[in-house]
């Protein structure tokens, strides 16, 4: 079963991929969407075989064996990457079906298909690896496939832009990923899961010399996975790629920044609980950077006007939330955000989509309103995406979100109180610029021309189809999978460990009643905030930010980091760039390498062609003075005797 839900998308991106031409763009739609149906079909039959029983491991085949040192191809079947089988596949295969109607005026349908297929493939290998090399060729797979994902439109200058930024800052988060992964090595001496896990407590204590340093070994070995973690998943600092990364066509931003791809580092971070766990400094860098991307996100998401960046903030918020509960040992309560959030925001990123779609391919906000009777189904499930996203009762949010600050709140330190504080904060945020993006969207008065107007419809069959799947998710997932993700007797067993003082989960539980409601409370009120501003006092929003203009500036700005990066990082590297360029390449290697050889071959060409002038006489006095030239030498070599 497992080899059907993890290698049927790679078959479904080699027949596109290479037969796509030959086969046409319909058939390379059915086979890519039949192939993950399938996939998503298997994998929810082996979450449910996992679960009920135990882990495997299935090994395919050799792959590197040099010396001592061997790797296998593996397949890790247990139940923390069952879990992310499942959101992958179910998730990718939604997404496969809307992309026949939202890229049918493409004219590249095939090669997108192949694109996503080979995305889900990759991903599926990195939640499935059994060992490090393993893990680290899915990572890379998963950064190459959104690179040519979110560059899909590479007419579009802005599109190859965010396609190599993505790639590039993704790269300084991938170096800290191969470090830890050199530093594991060298602790553990292998790259197989088991030993390492199995050993962590054995090298709780084991210190290492850097630089006349003595540190910790599990620490830094956990804060440089980190590093890596921060990268993929848009956490502060490494985040900027994220919003850029909306270019790219919104199946995109639905598969890769709302559901799979931005979950790599909480999966990661999930996957070596049994080594965070011995590294309590790692653990509360963890919480603080989660509690700290989730408020700078949802700052800026509340002042953003394009539809899709709006929601690539709240992706980036909501994994923070996952962080911080990752921080405090809560990594089911993350994976159970994981689950639940992969449903809801993919549901609002395809939503957004069709909006976009019967807009004429209009984004911004401030052109919209007015359009829900226009569209109402579009309406309603963006509706439900956005109550699961505030967290409100019974959607699959308000489980998920309340458990994790039910836990910040249970770990009674300085940084679990922090996150509480900053998650409530969050919380109210979250609802507040949810119900912005509805109001602004589908009610008041149209902002658009009427042409526009006009040509506004509800979108395909084929489009809203997987939508109302992703809707089902979002009400459902929640209170049916509570109890299997952070009940008493959770499905993790032997997968995530967790030690009996860090067992926040459980002490969750015991919340107190205030605790347990304010998220819903603080949801509630950020709701009625929303329509203060935007439906029954329309001019409040402009006088507010009129008001308080710096923090307003700061916050559509996106905290100025694009510009700091610019000036402290970019500026430099292009003028060592330009001064290696000028003075290294052209004035030392390619003066006096190949334009040097050419200019001397040139030189060397054009004394040679004095002699081709053409005329007889000159041929002929050349092969006069040949002849006298070879006599001389056999005269010569006859005198010497040869």
């Amino acid at each position: 079963m497992e080899l059907l839900a993890v290698f049927l998308p790679l078959f479904a991106f080699l027949i596109a991929g290479l037969f796509g031409k030959k086969i046409g763009d319909r058939m390379s739609q059915c086979v890519t969407c039949s192939a993950l149906v399938v996939a998503a079909f298997a994998s929810i039959l082996l979450f449910f075989d996992v679960v009920g029983g135990h882990g495997y491991t299935t090994v395919l085949s050799p792959w590197i064996s040099s010396g001592e040192f061997s790797a296998f191809w593996a397949l890790r079947i247990d139940q923390l990457s069952v879990v992310m089988i499942c959101v992958v596949n179910i998730i990718s295969a939604c997404v496969h079906i809307y992309s026949i109607g939202y890229m049918s005026h493409d004219p590249c349908k095939a090669r997108f298909m192949a694109y996503l297929s080979f995305f889900t493939f990759v991903m599926l290998m990195l939640v499935t690896a059994d060992n490090l090399l393993q893990l680290f060729f899915g990572w890379e797979g998963v950064g190459l496939a959104s690179y040519l994902l979110i560059g899909f439109w590479n007419n579009r200058d802005s599109a190859n832009s965010a396609a190599i930024k993505a790639f590039v800052v993704n790269r300084v988060g991938d170096l800290g990923l191969v470090l830890g992964i050199m530093l594991l090595f060298v602790i553990f001496g292998s790259i197989e899961f088991d030993i390492i896990f199995n050993n962590a407590q054995l090298h709780s204590q084991t210190m290492f010399t850097f630089f006349g340093y003595d540190l910790h070994a599990l620490t830094v070995v956990c804060l440089l996975l980190f590093v890596g973690a921060v990268g993929k998943s848009a956490q502060l600092g490494l985040h900027t790629w994220l919003p850029d990364a909306m270019e790219g066509p919104t199946p995109v931003s639905a598969l890769i920044h709302a559901a799979t791809m931005v979950t790599a580092g909480v999966f990661l971070v999930a996957r070596f609980s049994p080594v965070f766990e011995y590294a309590p400094i790692a653990l509360m860098v963890v919480t603080v950077f989660g509690a700290l991307t989730a408020f700078m996100a949802a700052t800026i998401a509340m002042t953003q006007f394009d539809i899709k960046r709006v929601i690539a903030y709240s992706t980036m918020s909501q994994l923070g939330y996952m962080f911080f509960a990752l921080g405090v040992s809560a990594y089911g309560a993350a994976m159970f955000h994981l689950v639940t959030h992969a449903f809801f925001k993919s549901l609002l990123f395809l939503g957004a989509g069709s909006v976009i779609h019967a807009m004429s391919d209009e984004q911004d906000m401030r052109k919209m309103g007015g359009i829900y009777k226009k569209i109402p189904v579009t309406y309603a499930l963006m509706l439900i995406g956005s109550l699961a996203l505030a967290g409100i009762f019974p959607f699959a949010g308000y489980f998920s979100k309340d458990i994790i600050l039910e836990a910040v709140w249970a770990d009674h330190t300085w940084f679990g109180d922090f996150a509480f504080l900053i998650g409530i904060i969050v919380a109210f945020m979250t609802a507040f610029y949810s119900w912005r993006l509805l109001l602004m969207t589908f009610h008041g008065e149209p902002r658009m021309s009427k042409d526009v107007m006009s040509r506004v419809r509800e979108s395909s069959s084929v489009i809203l189809a997987p939508l109302f799947i992703l809707a089902a998710g979002a009400v459902f997932v929640g209170f049916v999978f509570y109890n299997m993700f952070v009940g008493h007797h959770s499905i993790w067993h032997e997968t995530i460990i967790v030690l009996q003082e860090n067992d926040t989960i459980t002490a969750a539980h015991n919340a107190p009643f205030w605790i347990k409601r304010l998220p819903l409370l603080m949801g509630g009120f950020g709701i009625v905030t929303a329509y203060v501003f935007y439906f029954w006092i329309p001019s409040l929003p402009a006088k507010f930010s009129s008001a308080f203009k710096w923090i307003y500036m700061l916050f559509f700005n996106k905290w100025f980091f694009d510009e700091i990066y610019n000036r402290l990082i970019v500026r430099g590297v292009y003028c060592l760039g330009n001064i290696f360029w000028r003075s290294g390449d052209q004035n030392i290697i390619d003066r006096f390498g190949p334009d040097g050889s050419v200019k001397v071959s040139r030189k060397f060409a054009g004394m040679l062609s004095r002699f081709q002038s053409g005329y007889i006489y000159q041929y002929a006095f050349m092969m006069i003075v040949a002849v006298i030239g070879i006599v001389s030498w056999v005269i010569f070599r006859v005198g010497q005797g040869f």
